[in-house]
């Protein structure tokens, strides 16, 4: 269902200017979503509704109305390590309910305040008004909501386990603390058991043994709710209680004191300024939405992240590998915020064996080989039905073992596309630690495609990998094999030379496989061209250079499943690249209005794409003015209060949208040179601090009255830099740490950096 932004469940633009306690702005303090009903997707099978917090682990979800609050507790390393959906996947924990029953029918307004990743709550009748504090630490796994009431009243609190899907669930009270457990243990093709334990106390007030609690007049009372998994440790029933217990009004303060300081240094890590209050609003909110979803020392989040209403959500919430996985994570880089994708490897890491397994039995190759959706500790999620009668009832064959009975769909790349992150966050800081952990996992890939390649007539050609997934389903009545044949997808082609192009920059960095060289070389420098055709007299891209399927033979021009290829996460495409190629998907972006029935349509991007489609307009060079007035229009169509916007095909994937898009316009770096403003209305002023650049650079810069002020540059690894001039035509003077240096001139130039220097570019004449 398509919700309107501006309707329902009001959006309020905020004016909270939220302030460090240094007395410096959080620019992201101005934005906050506000909400004037009671959530009406919550619970859901995908994106919820209403207000969220979180720390990257464990994630809030408010949901019911005033008299009925329901925090629903999710977290991202609690699986039902089951192969297949629905029933498998990552799964809820449970849920804290507070019933209040003086404010049934009340009036309801919450607020997502942001830059203190905090929900706050106020609910009237009469002359009652009770007030809501809820937020989950972000140093801890506890989670704290704060009550007071102008009248005294009385609230009923419920700690509740998620029952069903084989969970075997305990409950108890030691002294003040009542807790719960669930758990997925010794049933049939479970991977690995998954428990939980949840532990709440209450301070501020007695809680009786039927959950009541006396709120008196303008005293707080406070619920905290402390939650672990046997993936956080293996005391983890006994931890929970333990901090349950030990908690109190101090410590808490305390947590508090620690969580905003967390919050702060993530606001600090980077900003954008582009005097446009819509388009900043959903910035900072998917920077805030991606800061409660991922924690670098955490599990990674699946589709829906930990903000998990019910068990079986779609697509079992699992980590699905043809880009909806990689996507959240795309912003990230250029935004500063690497910390938060330190868990995005180590699922793939660990898959690596039975990816070995799967190339080998299947494909008689080398290297590594995944289907289309994994999840944590080597866990497949993406099984075929076990039974031949329920693959029947859901994708009309009774043939459950295609492929090994794994769903690979046609597609060889899945284990590349993550390549792309990789390669994203190794060019962004060349930490040679990070190179080496990642390292054997490219070179699986490598070892995989030059395998696969053939080499036909001077040039490296790829068979049977599909531009699109191909499968069984209810429409094509057991014909889907007819589909099968695709030769040169423009997807494949792009991942695959962007994947050479990396594994030859990694290892000469790490100076390893030296003698592999020669052979990686002769793969991107031969490997075949996108394949483009005719309309209308000018050129267009093809999806395939041939296909049995008609879909896939169309030419469709640079459409998001190219774009991944070609663009993001490939970047082995654009106007630095190749000038003449790029005013082929140039055109093609512009024929993409020719396509919309209505506004939001711009790039068909509301089923899937939001995130792909509008970074990659601006790589090509589109018009900026239009692509933010379309981007506009797309939030409205689709998009949540809470400000997530939605796409019917997945959750967490659309937070990289905004951010990708607005910090393209502001600084580019593909193919390591660096460029200031490249595709952004030089009339309108903006500015950005902290934006990581290839090459290990931090770049700050401000565009004021059509000109730029300055280039700010912290070198983290002493590499060359490689700069556009941002005053062309005109001499640039070099500041190194504070002192003059150099006075470069030219289109572009080329400097020494060594690490740590701080360096600043100015127009010389100025």
């Amino acid at each position: 269902m398509i919700i309107k932004t501006l309707s329902g469940l009001m959006l309020v633009f905020a004016l909270c200017f939220a302030q460090k306690s240094t007395g410096q702005e959080i620019y992201a303090g101005k934005y906050k979503a506000a909400f004037t009903e009671a959530p009406k997707k919550v619970p859901t099978a995908k994106t919820p509704d209403g207000p969220l917090a979180g720390n990257g682990d464990i994630g809030l979800t408010l949901g019911g109305g005033p008299d009925n609050l329901c925090f629903y507790l999710g977290k991202n390393d609690f699986w039902r390590a089951y192969p297949v959906y629905p029933g498998g996947g990552i799964a809820l924990p449970g849920w804290l309910e507070v019933n209040i029953d003086a404010l049934k029918g009340a009036n309801y307004y919450a607020e997502q305040v942001q830059d203190k990743a905090l929900i706050k709550g106020r609910f009237t009748k009469n002359e009652l008004k009770v007030s809501l504090n809820a937020w989950v630490s972000a140093t801890a796994n506890t989670v704290v909501a704060e009550f007071t009431a102008n009248k005294a009243c009385v609230i009923n609190a419920r700690l509740l386990a998620t029952k069903g899907n084989t969970s075997v669930n305990t409950e108890g009270k030691d002294g003040d603390v009542t807790w719960v457990t669930r758990s997925f243990e010794n049933t049939p093709l479970l991977e690995w058991p998954c428990r939980v334990a949840m532990a709440l106390k209450v301070l501020g007030s007695k809680m009786e043994n039927d959950g009541s609690i006396a709120l008196k007049a303008n005293q707080k009372v406070t619920l905290a709710v402390t939650i672990y998994t046997n993936q956080d440790r293996s005391d983890w029933k006994k931890r929970a209680i333990a901090e349950a217990q030990s908690s109190t009004e101090n410590s808490l303060a305390l947590l508090k004191e620690k969580h905003e300081a967390w919050w702060k240094d993530f606001w600090g890590r980077s900003n954008v300024r582009i005097g446009d209050p819509f388009i900043e609003k959903y910035y900072y909110a998917s920077q805030y939405l991606f800061g409660v979803t991922s924690r670098g020392d955490k599990f990674a989040p699946g589709i829906w992240g930990p903000f998990v209403t019910r068990d079986s959500s779609a697509w079992g919430g699992d980590y699905h590998l043809n880009y909806n996985y990689q996507a959240p994570y795309w912003a990230a880089y250029s935004s500063n915020h690497i910390a938060q994708t330190d868990n995005f490897d180590q699922p793939l890491l660990d898959y690596m064996e039975k990816g070995k397994l799967h190339a080998q039995a299947l494909l008689s190759m080398k290297g590594i080989y995944y289907p289309v959706g994994i999840g944590p500790k080597g866990l497949v999620t993406t099984r075929w039905p076990l039974t031949p009668d329920e693959m029947e009832k859901r994708y009309a064959t009774r043939e459950n073992t295609i492929d090994g009975g794994f769903k690979f769909l046609g597609q060889k790349i899945n284990a590349v596309f993550s390549v792309g992150n990789m390669l994203m966050r190794f060019y962004s800081t060349y930490d040679a630690a990070y190179a080496r952990k990642i390292y054997p996992y490219v070179l699986e890939c490598a070892n995989f495609w030059e395998d696969y390649l053939k080499f036909e007539n001077g040039r490296y050609v790829i068979y049977n990998d599909h531009y699109g997934e191909v499968m069984p389903n209810l429409r094509n009545k057991g014909q889907w094999r007819d589909m099968l044949g695709d030769f040169n997808s423009t997807l494949s082609l792009g991942l695959v030379k962007m994947l050479f192009k990396g594994i030859i920059d990694l290892s000469t960095f790490l100076n390893v496989d030296t003698s592999r060289l020669a052979k990686w070389l002769h793969i991107v420098k031969h490997l075949s061209d996108f394949t483009v055709g005719e309309v209308n007299g000018k050129l267009s891209l093809k999806g395939v250079e041939k296909s049995p399927s008609p879909w896939h033979s169309q030419i469709n021009g640079l459409a998001r499943v190219s774009i991944h290829g070609l663009i993001l996460p490939g970047g082995v495409c654009g106007p630095k690249t190749n000038s003449s190629f790029n005013q082929i998907l140039l055109n093609d972006v512009g024929r993409w209005k020719e396509r919309m029935k209505g506004p939001g349509e711009w790039a068909n991007t509301l089923g899937n794409g939001i995130e792909t489609c509008f970074p990659a307009a601006v790589r090509v060079g589109y018009d900026p003015d239009e692509i933010l007035k379309q981007l506009k229009d797309r939030i409205i169509a689709q998009s949540l209060p809470n400000l997530w916007i939605t796409a019917e095909g997945g959750g967490t994937e659309t937070l990289a949208a905004v951010p990708l898009t607005v910090n393209e316009m502001l600084l580019q770096s593909y193919e390591q040179v660096i460029r200031i403003f490249p595709n952004w209305n030089k009339d309108k002023d903006a500015s950005f601090d902290q934006l990581r650049a290839y090459g290990a650079f931090l770049i700050s810069s401000q565009l004021q009255n059509g000109e730029v002020s300055f280039v700010k540059i912290q070198s983290e690894a002493g590499r060359n830099c490689i700069m556009d001039n941002p005053w062309p035509g005109k001499a640039v003077q070099l500041f190194r740490n504070g002192q003059k240096a150099e006075v470069l001139e030219g289109e572009s130039f080329n400097f020494t950096t060594k690490a740590g220097e701080k360096l600043e570019l100015r127009n010389r004449e100025k």
